[in-house]
């Protein structure tokens, strides 16, 4: 049975009641990741876009759609394989004889919430196609740039286990992605639920939309009204510049990284429903929105050092001294 359509203006106490209401519905199909969800649900009003690091058959394709479906977005998925080209995604010109003009095909990219399947299995120069339209949201093509659509929101999938045939996302694509998630095994208790809901036809087909597509560009203006103090944005500043320095580490999070862990902290004090960002919200954030930015020196990789370990480093202490 569908659900009505929520409707909410730039309030606090009702963006939280709807960024719950979608939470809920996809947990109806995404069972035991409550975490994930929260966290992709902030990367979504934060304006940014998301990166899903796990093994196969984790359920990462089934979250980008039932997020589409809650949203009743517009929504499209591009498999990214060795043999594909720029054109696949961004679409191309076609001359037409009739009018003796060129005309533009949109490629796929051109949709509210795109699935980049498998994104480490294009040639970096097929990855690049992505680069202009996730920072900028727009797309340029024979000399014309063409605006993308204001929800515009990249869900890439890359699987971590396999290397042959795979093409390494390089640092400027990765700081494109305001988070990296993980999705993990589900309990076995969650498992057994998966398999019973299942048994008779897959539940995605069963969600309806539970906030109309307009309800996220109100949802972003309300996370940006959240207030955030010049001790929370020294904090930022603080955990950022110390990813920099610390010890095995070539490239530290850049400027753009101080901005989306701000951004998502925002975020995540709205989903709350509370008025200002606290350093509990940005030390929740911190990894996923800064560990797949740092750049390790080949010998501290080789010996176990991570982007997840240096940004626990940076936190450490620093969360305390600003509660």
């Amino acid at each position: 049975m569908s659900r009505p359509a929520v409707t909410v203006q730039p309030d606090r106490g009702e963006a939280s009641v709807a960024l719950h209401r979608i939470a809920d519905n996809i947990e109806q199909v995404v069972r035991g990741q409550a975490r994930a969800v929260r966290l992709l649900l902030c990367a979504l009003v934060s304006g940014g876009h998301v990166l899903l690091e796990d093994v196969p058959g984790t359920g990462k394709t089934t979250l980008a759609k039932a997020l589409a479906r809650s949203l009743h977005a517009d929504f499209q998925r591009i498999q990214f394989t060795p043999d594909l080209m720029p054109a696949d995604i961004l679409g191309t010109s076609v001359f037409n004889q009739r009018d003796q003009s060129f005309e533009f095909h949109p490629g796929p990219v051109f949709t509210d919430i795109l699935l980049a399947d498998e994104i480490n299995r294009a040639s970096p120069r097929t990855q690049a196609a992505l680069l202009e339209a996730m920072g900028e949201r727009q797309v340029s093509l024979d000399g014309v740039r063409r605006p993308l659509d204001e929800l515009f929101f990249v869900i890439a999938t890359q699987n971590p286990i396999e290397s042959q045939g795979t093409y390494p996302l390089p640092e400027a694509q990765m700081d494109r992605f305001a988070m990296r998630l993980s999705l993990g095994y589900v309990t076995p208790e969650e498992e057994v639920e998966i398999l019973g809901a299942q048994s008779s036809g897959h539940p995605l087909e069963r969600i309806a939309p539970c906030v109309s597509r307009d309800v996220v560009a109100a949802l972003r203006v309300a996370a940006e009204a959240v207030r955030l103090s010049d001790e929370m944005k020294r904090l930022i500043v603080d955990v950022v510049g110390a990813t920099r320095g610390a010890s095995g580490v070539r490239t530290g999070a850049s400027p753009r990284a101080s901005l989306a862990l701000m951004k998502c902290g925002q975020a995540l004090a709205l989903l709350e429903g509370t008025d200002f960002v606290t350093p509990e919200h940005l030390a929740e954030v911190a990894v996923p929105v800064l560990a797949h930015r740092i750049v390790l020196e080949p010998e501290a990789r080789f010996s176990g050092r991570t982007g997840v370990s240096v940004v626990r480093e940076a936190l450490a202490g620093r969360i305390e001294a600003h509660d």
